[in-house]
């Protein structure tokens, strides 16, 4: 197993400051190997360089001349004193020399010099100076590229195109890859290879570029089934025996699988058996998801009692006792691995914070997501308490957030926008880098916040469309197309949106005039007013422009962005297209609403309905409304801890985004965005003399504190969309300000889908319109008792 624990405390990279410019050759003649024995590794380094080279220096390159200045060879050169996977690079008159420790550090070496570099016509022009030692600061930096249908993309693969990925990976640091040999049973319409043989193709890969090779494999049966149990461990022997390099097999406790330890360790101790017979340096590693407390506590102690040689550690990832706490309990003789999830958006490990619900609704749990500060940040978080990471990914989507871990898995002080320039210089190569760079970082800034908001989503695409107007080489190249769907389709949001919204509060200022046009014909304006045919030209522009980067992309990369039009293994699989004429108002729900309300007998009740249904939102001067779920429309919610001391915000709060019907459901809009208890809200500016009430909507239980003192309620439903009400006495508001706080929930014996969440918080005051025209529930008399 080549994890070198000794490299944890080494120095990282280090550049003279004032780097001068020098040209190297671009013809293959003028790049050689220098070493007393070279290894299969090395020549793939020298190829690598080579065809890389060659790529950016053709006819269709950037103007560049080396003038009178000297043109230099490149020399690869094997130096076995040099720290485990270090590099350095000289500068002579005549060469460049990469030397490294061995070839997989020639490749990172190699690496370097194409990231720093300017290409021209036949010609390159390296800008990254010197670099007298370059050193990785964790011995673990890798991803999971899992052949198989759940992947958005990685399932279209043949193994040329895997290898071309995985060489791209190790050449921004990476050095171990994971494959999902087994796991996902559905075959895929997209598969050019069987999986037996990509399983196999993978690991020659990982040999011929002298880089780790995992398997992550579940037991998705139940282990108590002995035949079962036999045919899987069969199903490993024949892995084993394929593969000519395997470093770690990573056995997740759960999600999927959901077999007790008891049957879990005594099958991991039978696996040893024929893992060893062929890779006698792999080593098993387990994480403890979905395993309960006492369950994770008896590993533990096995863990402590038995000390076993082939155990390399536990995994910290979705799921499991994160990694502060894993780290704290492991006996000090095992690492800690990281698994983060840096592919998903919501209802993930590292959710985005307070991510726009349009957003949400729309690109979905695995958009396109280049996220490099947020990620730089949680890597520099977890990482001195692990050995390093592989990460949890399911496609292309999350390819800068690959780069971005790699880089910062080698050198945690690389500043996340020189990760960027080296990104843009490496995959973008027109001179054009930190332009580029620069766009890539204001995608991320267009989640930042509330989108309605949020011009900088319609700079973003102006900065966009003008390097897609000058570059028009690069329309091909995948990952351009990556970073022009997503500024495409930000901004379409946003104009629908902003759109929307105001078709929706025009309708609702119908619904206030119905007591003089009648019930039924107000309803049936405000349906024509929603549901209105034409839209704004832009926003058609946008719309079409997604649809065919989206095209562009399935036959580039075979990123599956629809279930009906691409075959994706399902909805939440990356089907940002499948969602992107999902409603960004309620005209859904108010289509459900109508229907109800017209089968009512009495014009009145129609009316008070609807009255209901205007005043939602604006509840009148003197109340106040909070979509506390909501990033945009949750004035009062308290932000507590921040996410630099909570990553994965399970303290400071953040909303969860429901998935409910497939990502189509009719619910309001709000109530599909919730926060959990506990949080807090506040308000200024109370009337003295008035009264109020607390109204929640959500599901479950909620116990509110109005300063300091437990509320009762007049009201109170636990069902999804019920009302609670609590009147607050005067005498605690006479202050001027309120603060509401929710008694925390002991739910952890409960899933985390049917435990207490709040949507919607109305502070009203009694005798403003809202307060008068919502009905109480029926039964609550019963709870009061």
């Amino acid at each position: 197993m080549r994890v070198f624990i000794s490299c944890f405390f080494l120095c990282v990279v280090s550049f003279f400051a004032a780097a001068d410019t020098v040209y190297l050759s671009s013809s293959r003649a003028d790049h050689f190997l220098q070493a007393a024995k070279t290894t299969p590794v090395m020549k793939t380094a020298l190829r690598v360089l080579s065809e890389e080279i060659e790529k950016r220096t053709g006819s269709d390159s950037t103007d560049l001349s080396s003038g009178d200045e000297k043109v230099r060879k490149i020399c690869l050169k094997h130096n076995p004193s040099l720290p485990a996977e270090s590099y350095k690079i000289t500068l002579s008159p005549e060469e460049l020399i990469i030397s490294g420790h061995d070839g997989r550090a020639m490749i990172f070496g190699v690496g370097h010099v194409l990231s720093h570099s300017h290409y021209g016509k036949n010609i390159v022009q390296y800008c990254g100076g010197a670099v007298t030692l370059a050193t990785p600061a964790y011995p673990m930096r890798g991803h999971q590229l899992g052949y198989r249908y759940n992947a958005n993309s990685y399932d279209s693969w043949d193994d040329r195109q895997y290898e071309q990925y995985i060489r791209e990976l190790a050449l921004f640091g990476t050095n171990s890859i994971e494959n999902i040999p087994f796991q996902d049973e559905i075959p895929s319409p997209h598969m050019p290879l069987d999986r037996r043989t990509m399983n196999r193709r993978m690991s020659e890969i990982c040999a011929d570029y002298g880089l780790d090779y995992w398997i992550w494999t579940p037991a998705v049966f139940d282990l108590a089934d002995l035949e079962k149990r036999k045919a899987h461990l069969a199903e490993y022997k024949e892995l084993f025996n394929d593969c000519p390099e395997l470093t770690g097999v990573f056995f997740p406790g759960g999600d999927p699988g959901a077999n007790p330890p008891e049957l879990v360790l005594p099958f991991l101790e039978d696996l040893v058996k024929p893992l060893s017979r062929t890779h006698p340096e792999a080593k098993i590693w387990l994480s403890l998801q979905w395993f309960t407390a006492e369950q994770c506590e008896d590993i533990q102690r096995w863990i402590d009692r038995e000390q076993p040689k082939w155990f390399g550690g536990l995994v910290s990832g979705p799921g499991s006792p994160d990694v502060p706490q894993t780290r704290k309990r492991l006996n000090k003789a095992y690492p800690v691995r990281h698994y983060p999830d840096i592919t998903h958006t919501v209802r993930c490990q590292y959710p985005i914070p307070w991510w726009d619900h349009a957003f949400a609704l729309t690109l979905g749990r695995e958009a396109i997501n280049p996220m490099p500060h947020f990620y730089g940040f949680v890597h520099n978080y977890y990482a001195p308490m692990t050995v390093g990471f592989i990460t949890y990914s399911d496609g292309i989507n999350d390819d800068v957030n690959k780069i971005v871990w790699s880089r910062r898995g080698w050198d945690p002080e690389a500043k996340v926008q020189d990760i960027l320039t080296e990104y843009a210089s490496f995959f973008f190569p027109v001179g054009e880098e930190t332009l580029i760079a620069d766009g890539i970082a204001a995608l991320e800034r267009n989640w930042a916040g509330d989108l309605e908001s949020n011009g900088g989503v319609a700079a973003t695409l102006t900065l966009w469309q003008d390097l897609e107007k000058r570059y028009p080489r690069l329309q091909d190249d995948w990952r351009w197309q990556s970073l022009l769907v997503r500024a495409y389709y930000d901004a379409l949001v946003r104009e629908r949106l902003l759109h929307e919204r105001a078709l929706e509060k025009e309708a609702n200022a119908v619904l206030l005039k119905a007591s003089k046009s009648g019930a039924d014909a107000a309803m049936d304006q405000a349906l024509n007013i929603v549901n209105a045919a034409e839209v704004p030209a832009g926003i058609s522009v946008l719309r079409e422009k997604v649809v065919a980067l989206y095209d562009q992309l399935f036959h580039s990369i075979g990123l599956q962005s629809s279930v009906p039009k691409y075959k994706s293994r399902g909805y939440e699989r990356g089907c940002s297209l499948d969602f992107i004429d999902y409603p960004l108002n309620n005209r859904w729900w108010l289509e459900d609403q109508f229907a109800e309300i017209k089968a009512l007998s009495s014009e009145e009740e129609k009316l008070d309905r609807l009255a209901e249904i205007a005043l939602w939102e604006s509840p009148g001067s003197g109340s106040f409304y909070d979509a506390v779920g909501q990033v945009g429309k949750s004035p009062h919610v308290k932000r507590a801890e921040a996410m630099n001391t909570d990553p994965e915000m399970e303290r400071c709060g953040n909303p969860e985004a429901w998935w409910w019907d497939q990502g189509f459901s009719r619910q309001r809009l709000t109530h599909q965005s919730t926060l959990s208890i506990p949080f807090s809200m506040m308000y200024e500016g109370l009337e003295r003399d008035a009264e109020y009430v607390l109204r929640i909507i959500g599901a479950g239980e909620a116990f509110p504190r109005a300063n300091g003192f437990a509320l009762v309620p007049s009201a109170y439903s636990t069902e999804l969309g019920g009302v609670k009400e609590f009147p607050i006495p005067n005498a605690i508001t006479t202050g001027g300000t309120l603060i509401i706080d929710w008694t925390a929930i002991e739910e952890e014996h409960i899933n985390w889908r049917q435990q207490s969440r709040i949507a919607e918080v109305w502070l009203l005051k009694k005798g403003d319109p809202a307060e008068k025209v919502w009905q109480q529930p029926d039964g609550h008399d019963d709870y009061l008792e």
